[in-house]
Formats: C-alpha cells, sequence, structure tokens
C-alpha cells in the first residue's frame, strides 16, 4: 500500500512550524478552494459554512478537526437518574466528569494553550460539568473573553434546555451558531422515571410535573433557536425498557420543530460511577442494540453517529481525549495566542479532504457497483484523518463502517481498553476486545501481531493490515468489491 500523500500525524507531532508551513503552501491549495469541494451535494452552502470544521456537527469534519471543553458551569438546575458529576477525576470518560473547575480567566489561559499545541482546535464548548445555560454568568464571561483573543473559534453550549429558552437572544447575539439540547422524553410519563427533580422560577418541582415543564421548556428553546438560525443537535440517552421505544417519537418532535442533528447514546451504567441508575441495576443498551434503535431512526431527524460521550472537559480530536496534558499546572500563568500554526494546519486539511473526498466517493461508487445485496461490518482502527493508521494494539477505540448496496456508511465505534503496553499484551484484555467487537466482520488496521490475528479469527473476526494507511472507505471497497466478486478499487494515496 502507498503513504498518504500528507499525514496529518506528523503534521501536528513531529513537523516544525516551518515545516508545516511549507507543506500548507506547496500544491497551491487554500482553504477556500479544496476545502469546499467536501461539501455534500444536498446541502445547503450556508449550513455547510457552519459544520465543516464541527467535529460533533459533521462526521466528516471529526477526522481533522479538534474540540476542546472548558469546565466553567458547575451548577446545574435538574437532576438526571444517569447522571453523577465527579470532580478530579482522570480515570472516566463520560459526561459531567472533570479533573478541576474552572473560572472565566483560567478557561481563557488553557483555551489559549491548547490553541497553540493542538492545531487541529476549531471548537470551544461548554458542556457544563452543570448546565451551561444554568451557570449563565460564568458561560457568558467565558465566551466573552474567549472570542476577543480567538475569533475564529466556534462557540457552542450543550444544555438540559430548562433555562434555554431565557438565553436564546444572548446567544445569538454572541455568534453561538450550534447548541446541543439533551431530550430524552416528549411525554412527561416517561420524563418522571428519568428525572427525579427539577429547578425552575426558584421551586423546586417533582414527578411529573416536573418533567412537564422540562419539556415545554426543552421544546421552546428549540422552536427559538430554530428561529434564530442557529444549529441544533438533540442529545438522548437510550435507556432499555425506559424510553428506548419512546425515542422514535422524540425523534419525530424534534425533527418537526427543526433540530438540524439528533444524538441516540447509550446509558453509561456502572454502579461505581454513583449514579442512580447504576446503584439500582439499570442496564445500558449494547452496540448492536443502540444500533437497530439508530436503523429504526433513519429517515426522521438526521443522526449523529460518532459521538464519543465527552468528558465535560475534553480536549483533542473525538478519537482520542488529551485532557490531561492541559490541567492548569501544566499551563504557564501568562499566555500569548499564536494563530500561525492553526492557521497552516487548516491550509494542509484543505488540500488532504478535497482528495479524501474524490476518493469516497470513487469508493463508494464501487460498492453500489457490486449489486449483492449484501453487508459487511468493519471495524477501523484510525487516528484520524479519515484513514487506517493505527496499530491494533494500540487501538482504545474502534470506527464502525457498514458497506451495503447504498454504498458506505459510519454507524458507530466500540471503545476499549488498550491491548498492548509496551511491546505485550495482556489476554484478559484481548477477550474484551474481541467481545465488545461482536457482530463485526472485518477488522482493518495499520499493523497486527500473529496472536490477536489468531484470536480474533478463531472469534469469527477476519483482521488485517494490508491496508495500513489507505483512505478508510477505500480500504472497505477494496474488501467489498473482492468479497463479492468484483475487481476492487485500487488503492488511493
Amino acid at each position: 500500500m502507498s503513504e498518504p500523500m500528507i499525514s496529518l500525524e506528523s503534521l501536528t507531532s513531529t513537523k516544525s512550524f516551518d515545516q508545516l508551513l511549507a507543506t500548507a503552501k506547496s500544491g497551491g491549495c487554500t482553504s477556500s478552494s479544496c476545502g469546499s469541494s467536501a461539501k455534500p451535494d444536498d446541502m445547503d452552502s450556508a449550513i455547510w459554512e457552519k459544520i465543516k470544521d464541527h467535529p460533533c456537527f459533521s462526521e466528516e469534519a471529526h477526522h481533522y478537526f479538534a474540540r476542546m471543553h472548558v469546565a466553567v458551569a458547575p451548577a446545574c438546575n435538574i437532576q438526571c437518574n444517569y447522571c453523577n458529576r465527579k470532580y478530579d477525576c482522570a480515570n472516566e470518560s463520560r459526561p459531567g466528569v472533570v479533573s478541576e473547575k474552572l473560572t472565566p480567566e483560567q478557561a481563557l489561559r488553557k483555551v489559549m494553550a491548547v490553541a497553540n499545541k493542538v492545531p487541529q482546535l476549531s471548537v470551544l464548548g461548554i458542556a457544563g460539568p452543570g448546565d451551561a445555560c444554568y451557570d449563565w454568568k460564568k458561560t457568558k464571561a467565558t465566551f466573552e473573553q474567549v472570542a476577543r483573543e480567538i475569533p475564529d473559534i466556534k462557540l457552542c453550549i450543550s444544555t438540559n434546555g430548562l433555562a434555554l429558552p431565557d438565553h436564546v437572544a444572548e446567544l445569538a447575539d454572541m455568534n453561538v451558531d450550534h447548541v446541543t439540547i439533551t431530550i430524552n422524553m416528549v411525554d412527561p410519563e416517561v420524563g418522571a422515571k428519568i428525572y427525579p427533580w427539577i429547578f425552575y422560577d426558584h421551586r423546586r418541582y417533582t414527578g411529573i410535573e416536573a418533567a412537564r415543564i422540562l419539556h415545554k421548556r426543552q421544546m421552546l428553546g428549540l422552536e427559538m433557536l430554530t428561529a434564530r438560525g442557529i444549529l441544533t443537535k438533540i442529545n438522548s440517552v437510550m435507556i432499555p425498557d425506559i424510553n428506548d421505544e419512546h425515542l422514535i417519537e422524540v425523534n419525530k418532535w424534534v425533527k418537526e420543530r427543526g433540530a438540524f442533528l439528533h444524538n441516540v447514546m447509550p446509558l453509561i451504567s456502572d454502579p461505581a460511577h454513583g449514579a442512580y441508575y447504576g446503584l439500582t441495576g439499570q442496564r445500558g443498551p449494547n452496540a448492536m442494540e443502540l444500533k437497530a434503535l439508530q436503523d429504526r431512526l433513519e429517515g426522521g431527524a438526521k443522526l449523529m453517529r460518532h459521538c464519543r460521550q465527552c468528558r465535560a472537559d475534553a480536549v483533542g480530536l473525538l478519537v482520542s481525549d488529551r485532557g490531561q496534558e492541559f490541567t492548569l499546572d501544566q499551563i504557564p500563568g501568562e499566555v500569548t495566542y499564536d494563530p500561525s500554526k492553526r492557521e497552516a494546519y487548516r491550509e494542509v486539511v484543505a488540500r488532504e479532504r478535497g482528495d479524501h473526498v474524490a476518493a469516497k466517493s470513487a469508493a463508494t461508487r464501487m460498492v453500489k457497483a457490486a449489486g449483492s445485496g449484501k453487508s459487511l461490518l468493519v471495524a477501523v482502527a484510525t487516528k484520524g484523518g479519515g484513514r487506517v493508521n493505527e496499530h491494533f494494539g494500540h487501538s482504545k477505540e474502534f470506527q464502525i463502517y457498514e458497506a451495503s448496496p447504498t454504498g458506505i456508511s459510519f454507524v458507530g465505534h466500540r471503545k476499549v481498553e488498550q491491548y498492548c503496553r509496551g511491546g505485550w499484551g495482556e489476554d484478559a484484555t484481548l477477550d474484551g476486545v474481541i467481545a465488545a467487537l461482536a457482530g463485526i466482520d472485518i477488522v482493518l488496521c495499520a499493523k497486527i501481531g500473529d496472536c490477536p490475528k489468531d484470536q480474533l479469527t478463531g472469534a469469527g473476526i477476519r483482521a488485517m493490515d494490508a491496508y495500513g494507511y489507505d483512505y478508510i472507505e477505500t480500504a472497505i471497497s477494496a474488501l467489498y468489491t473482492a468479497e463479492f466478486g468484483v475487481e476492487p478499487l485500487a488503492a488511493t494515496a
């Protein structure tokens, strides 16, 4: 297999700024030319401009761009049965968990430090660890300070929606054009099983009354955002036997009110987390149950399937959280922001992105042309950039794609414990990885040893590293067409 035309990994880790800039200027490509070619044919240009560099609102963008969350909003106005906000916890990757709370001033210093070190950074979000709209003064102060220093960064918030209607006008005035609302129900009877209480208008409400107020405020906030042209993503937690079937109705409601994306996430339920559901034995869905529900929702509100259920202090590409590299004790007291590396990175990505779009289009045509009527589920080990570029044993997650007569689609991800550490691997860890890959037909990675390859084969999963560093879709199309008797697509550089 040929090496990639541009190694985004090397650009962001080993190359000096001068090398990065030289690469950006080579080939005569700018972000305003090649980058725009990635726009889907069925998407309005104005919408594409809003989402093309936002890793949460665009599956395509998440291969290239990073987000960071700053934990400036610890106060919350509702209690969810699946939530337990934790501080000073570096070992849990889920919403509501942070290692340190920040003041707006500390957040600004951290954002500038990250922007200097992580050229992929494109989005700053506030996702708690409480509620960004309820703890509004801190949210607003943070956004105002960051916007002054880094005016090109996208600003977005995540909220439960109860206090959202009070702040839509201010969000619009601050050019916040991406908002995520967590909506788990549109029926208060269902909501009463999820929310023990809310705090609204200086009072605490419980039961069905609480859920009814929350529902009305969420719908009002969504409608107000839509009227302002602010893109909304709806997060819904899939809770088996509580709201799993009900989420079909939620999808209809949010689509009717203009939601841009609907992100159905699995309940994370572990007694060690201390949340009510975990302590009472409420299970979360398995990967195939989640996929089955998402598949049923196709045709409704557009689905997001690449969510990683990030911590409230996450930093980096969705595929890898670098938050622990940027705690306050590792950041200088005085930080001066230098935009040069971020600007050069965008130039490089523009060229890579245009090449990727062409390769993806060709791969999709090949799969559709096979006419087999069959599907393949493929797990991919990747570090980003849309390529098969991670060692099997180093992977902490696998991205899942489905090749079928309709083309090649991203359908989710499976988190795993890293199998290989320092040249050796634990059998028990490998067993866990294999269990996490249940239902997968083929694993693609940059490299894999004979031992894990043989054990995967024994579990009915084929693994191969023959397509290392190819674009993901190119590799999958080669597999699919070879599998079903059609000459495979040649690898693309």
